[in-house]
C-alpha cells in the first residue's frame, strides 16, 4: 500500500470537507474554500474528523493515484486553514520591485521594467529596505498556483551561477562557479 496514500488526514477545527457524488472533494475554512476532482476509482471517506482515501485494487495506475489524490486534498486542508507564503529575493545591482495591488513591477536589467499581473487569488506584498536584497512575499490558499506563479516571476531572471544575480527563493543557494582565468601565455 502507498505509504503516503494510506496517511489519514487530519480535519483541524473549523475546517468542513464535502464530497460530491461526481467524486469532488470541497474543503471549506477560515481562508477560503477550494475543490479537486477526484479520480472516479478511488473512494474519499470521512471518518471522526478525518479524511482516508482508498483504492479499490494494487494496479501501477491505481496506486500512483492514491498518494497524489491522498497529497493534493492535503494540501488544500492545510491551505484552507493555515495558508501558504513563499518569499523571493531578487539579487542585483540596481534590480527594484513594487506592487500596485496585484500587479508587480520588477526592475532587473532590461531596457524596461517587467510588469506581471498576478491571479486574485494571491497577494502579494514587496519590500526595498536599505542593506538587504529587495523581497517579493507571495501568499496563497492554493499550493499548486502559488508555486506556478513563483516559477513564472523566477523566470523573468533565473540566478546565474557566475555573479549570483537574479530573482530566487529566500535561503535557497545557487551552486557558484568559477569565472575565466587568464592563462599565462608563453
Amino acid at each position: 500500500m502507498s505509504r503516503i496514500g494510506k496517511l489519514p488526514i487530519s480535519l483541524p477545527d473549523k475546517v468542513e470537507i464535502s464530497v460530491a457524488s461526481d467524486n469532488t472533494v470541497t474543503v471549506k475554512g477560515p481562508k477560503g474554500s477550494l475543490s479537486q476532482k477526484i479520480d472516479p476509482d478511488l473512494s474519499v471517506k470521512v471518518e471522526d474528523g478525518a479524511i482516508n482515501i482508498q483504492r479499490p485494487t494494487d494496479q501501477k495506475r491505481h496506486r500512483s493515484m492514491h498518494g497524489l489524490y491522498r497529497s493534493l486534498v492535503n494540501n488544500m486542508v492545510v491551505g484552507v486553514s493555515e495558508g501558504y507564503v513563499r518569499e523571493m529575493v531578487v539579487i542585483g545591482v540596481g534590480f527594484r520591485v513594487e506592487n500596485q495591488g496585484n500587479l508587480l513591477t520588477l526592475t532587473i536589467g532590461y531596457s524596461h521594467p517587467v510588469m506581471f499581473h498576478l491571479p486574485s487569488e494571491v497577494k502579494v506584498t514587496t519590500a526595498m529596505e536599505k542593506g538587504s536584497p529587495p523581497l517579493i512575499r507571495l501568499e496563497s490558499i492554493d499550493k499548486e498556483l502559488l508555486g506556478q506563479v513563483c516559477a513564472k516571476i523566477r523566470s523573468f531572471r533565473k540566478p546565474e551561477p557566475y555573479k549570483g544575480k537574479g530573482i530566487m527563493f529566500k535561503g535557497e543557494k545557487i551552486r557558484r562557479k568559477a569565472g575565466k582565468t587568464a592563462g599565462a601565455k608563453s
